[in-house]
Parts: structure tokens; C-alpha cells; sequence
């Protein structure tokens, strides 16, 4: 069996880690531990830990529910704006071919 190794670049990495460190900072300050803030997401301590850390193989909507439920902000946090902005992407999306032919992608960064 080949293992395979997941290689993220560098502002991949500094996005999970400054998303895990507001998430660390936001539980300090509402004096939860990890213990009950993995309860209210529904992971593992070691889970949470890894989020705050800014491991980037961690599921992203476990590190955007952590992130919500803590009150930290990863959109604009005005409902309709969100809303508006969806809307405005699914309506750029939508003037794509629902099919795309296959190209070749250059991952050399």
C-alpha cells in the first residue's frame, strides 16, 4: 500500500492556523475548556485541539461549527448579506457549463 501524503500551501496553512488561533482565543476568553466546547460540536478533545492548532486535514464545516458556536466570525455576519452574496455567486456559477472539459493543472507553487 502507497501512502499518501496531503501537501497543503503555505497560505492554506496560515489561514487553518490563524482560524484555529482565533477559536483557541475565542474558548480561552469565554473560559470554556476543550472538553466542553468538543461536546457542543460533537468531536473528540484531540479533535478540537488539532482545529485549534490550524491542522488543515480537519473536516472545515467541524472547524466552522466550532468557529459559529464561539462567535467567531469567518463571513460578514449580517444575515442578508450572506444571503446576497450566495445568491450573487450562484448567479455568476449558473452563466458556467454544467460540465467542464478536462484540463491539465500545473500544482507547482
Amino acid at each position: 500500500m502507497v501512502s499518501s501524503i496531503r501537501t497543503f500551501s503555505p497560505v492554506t496553512l496560515q489561514a487553518a492556523r490563524i482560524l484555529g488561533s482565533s477559536i483557541r482565543l475565542a474558548r480561552r476568553e469565554r473560559r470554556w475548556t476543550a472538553q466542553s466546547l468538543a461536546e457542543r460540536i460533537g468531536v473528540s478533545p484531540p479533535t478540537l485541539l488539532r482545529i485549534e492548532k490550524g491542522d488543515p486535514s480537519v473536516g472545515l464545516g467541524v472547524a466552522f461549527e466550532a468557529a459559529n458556536i464561539l462567535g467567531v466570525p469567518l463571513f460578514d455576519q449580517d444575515l442578508s448579506s450572506r444571503s446576497l452574496e450566495e445568491i450573487r455567486l450562484d448567479n455568476r456559477l449558473a452563466l458556467f457549463p454544467k460540465s467542464v472539459r478536462k484540463t491539465r493543472i500545473d500544482n507547482d507553487f
